[in-house]
């Protein structure tokens, strides 16, 4: 089984950053794309920023130039540092990973964390 762990979440004021952690655990061979989710209050949960495994970018239009995601690919581990924090980016944030097993590599499976609140309010 595999598991995926957020935490780094919490409140935080206009203009305020934090810095989200991803780890993820257990019979994992490798780890393909990772990626950050939000779901706002009464909204569908929306792709916020993904990285490949070779450390290849994306990002929404909304949260350029101040996310910035990266991970650590020997600690199964990625992060989302979020600098001049808006209210708008309140919601639960969740980690998305494509993952292989040992119990069978040549199957791809797609795990999610259990989120992690960020609320920016003043």
């Amino acid at each position: 089984q595999v598991q995926l762990v957020e935490s780094g979440g919490g409140l935080v004021q206009p203009g305020g950053s934090l810095r989200l952690s991803c780890a993820a655990s257990g019979s994992i061979f490798s780890i393909n794309a990772m990626r950050w989710y939000r779901q706002a209050p009464g909204k569908a949960r929306k792709l916020v920023a993904s990285i490949t495994s070779s450390g290849i970018t994306d990002y929404a239009d909304s949260v350029t130039d101040r996310f910035t995601i990266s991970r650590d690919n020997a600690k199964n581990t990625m992060y989302l540092q979020m600098n001049s924090l808006k209210p708008e980016d309140t919601g639960v944030y969740y980690c998305n990973a494509d993952v292989r097993s040992y119990q069978n590599t040549r199957v791809v499976l797609e795990y999610w964390g259990q989120g992690t609140q960020v609320t920016v309010s003043s």
